[in-house]
């Protein structure tokens, strides 16, 4: 899955560059602006259904019972028409509004309204999706990510290119549809009896896929609204090109850890579900995912604080060079995230919905307030400040509701490497800080070097010699010494 994701992100780079020369700063702005508006209220529309959906296929298909997991499935299935529908028409009422709160006017209302449409496409792209992971079909998945990453990469270029700044809202529709094609065509190898299955009952399984679900939703309205809270700060603020700027630097900052979380979420949440009521066997889980993901994506944050300025020139244009000053500090949020990720999890596989609640709004809360403070005094660099120094406090307070939950703790193991890899991640920021230029890249670049082989050797010792990722290293000159074997 990690695999897939990283073909998918490299394709996702040869679209961003070209589209970042096609649109501009300002054009990169407005499609971000558009994209937070209707994913807000997609957020409060979905109910969460596609997430919680996850966790009652996987229940479902556990059982060995084809009638009781068919019906599990229809009925995520009406749940998320019915949902993407209701988001289209909450689209549609509130384009004026939304348009006034993320631009200052309400010129995009039209717009917005009619990206409803994705809405309707998403919610049910979620459900084949669900319905996917709930059976652990990663494989499908994988291949899903890489065709829709492709197909919609070919359909935005060829949009942008005919109609410029005009083609944002086509492209966003058709990419939309594109991603439900792909899903489908996956989805209907899943082998699902055929059930009858009234409203009444639909309505029944509904309110059981909600319960979870609110928690979920709840946690995405919070992080759209601080998302587009932000994005409309920023460009009341400083202007729509320096939501472009943030934009560039948010996207950068989680290029390598992106795939990571995303694979982590596709296998770890349906495989922690079904051994969280055993609290060692979970923690051993917890702890196994956490070492995996930060050895995974060290050299990606490493190599992201070493050569910012670079990348951004190399995946932009020159006209996003500032962004690389948020670059440093996103990157020592992104740390945090990946550390505190599989701890976020514990809450979700037990359904402690009231305990995800509290911490995500009080976590989203805390960092809304500090927007507000710290952005109009320090500029658009303290969004990263704030990024980075709520994500510590946020690994912090994940570890304590986790041993509150099944008695978690960090092994000896998972210790040793956060301190090391901490200590890395900080060297690799102090020299982006204080080297500047060629010097800091060179420098930069041999921490990268350095923490790329701990990496490799870790990855090695958990995952084992005959696991092909070391077998292809071993292939090349150098690669026993590399991985330690």
């Amino acid at each position: 899955m990690g695999g897939a994701n990283g073909l998918s992100y490299l394709v996702a780079l040869v679209r961003v560059k070209i589209i970042a020369v096609l649109l501009g700063p300002a054009g990169v702005g407005l499609v971000s602006l558009y994209m937070s508006a209707i994913g807000l209220v997609g957020t409060v529309s979905g109910l969460g259904i596609g997430s919680s959906g996850v966790r009652e296929v996987a229940l479902a298909f556990s059982k060995q019972d084809p009638t009781a997991a068919a019906r599990t499935v229809r009925i995520l299935r009406r749940a998320c028409w019915v949902t993407g529908l209701l988001g289209w028409a909450l689209a549609a009422s509130l384009a004026p509004l939304l348009s006034s709160w993320v631009t200052g006017s309400t010129k995009h209302a039209v717009a917005i309204a009619v990206l409803g449409v994705t809405l309707l496409l998403g919610a049910v792209n979620g459900g084949q999706t669900a319905l996917l992971q709930g059976v652990r079909r990663i494989g499908d998945i994988a291949r899903a990510n890489v065709a829709a990453m492709l197909l919609n990469t070919g359909v935005a270029i060829g949009l942008y290119a005919w109609l410029g700044q005009r083609g944002i809202v086509p492209v966003l529709a058709a990419t939309a549809a594109v991603s439900l094609g792909v899903s489908w065509w996956f989805a209907r190898r899943v082998q699902v009896e055929e059930v009858a299955l009234s409203w009444l009952d639909t309505i029944a399984g509904t309110r059981r896929l909600a319960g979870l679900g609110m928690a979920f939703m709840w946690s995405g309205l919070l992080m759209a609204g601080l998302d587009m809270a932000t994005r409309s700060l920023i460009t009341k603020d400083f202007g729509i090109e320096a939501a472009g700027l943030y934009q560039a630097a948010w996207a950068l900052s989680g290029l390598f850890a992106g795939f990571i979380l995303s694979a982590m979420g596709t296998d770890f949440y349906p495989r922690l579900t079904s051994v969280i009521h055993d609290h060692k066997l979970a923690s051993n889980t917890v702890n196994e995912q956490t070492e995996i993901g930060m050895l995974l994506a060290l050299p990606g944050l490493l190599g992201t604080l070493a050569f910012a300025p670079w990348m951004m020139e190399a995946f932009y244009t020159e006209q996003f060079l500032p962004a690389a000053a948020l670059l440093p500090w996103f990157i020592l949020g992104i740390f945090g995230r990946i550390v505190s990720w599989p701890l976020g999890f514990i809450q979700l596989a037990k359904g402690a919905s009231r305990w995800f609640i509290a911490t995500e709004t009080v976590f989203v809360g805390f960092q809304l307030g500090l927007l507000y403070w710290v952005v109009p005094l320090l500029g658009l660099i303290g969004v990263a400040y704030i990024f980075a120094a709520t994500y510590f406090l946020y690994t912090l307070a994940m570890l304590w509701v986790a041993k509150a939950l099944i008695e978690f703790e960090w092994s000896a193991g998972m210790k040793k490497l956060l301190l090391v890899s901490g200590f890395f991640v900080l060297v690799g920021l102090g020299v982006r800080l204080v080297i500047p230029g060629w010097a800091g890249m060179l420098v930069g670049g041999a921490v990268t070097l350095a923490g790329g082989v701990l990496s490799l050797r870790g990855l090695a010792s958990r995952l084992g010699a005959n696991y092909r990722l070391c077998k292809l290293i071993c292939a090349v000159p150098g690669g026993r010494w590399v991985i330690g074997v």
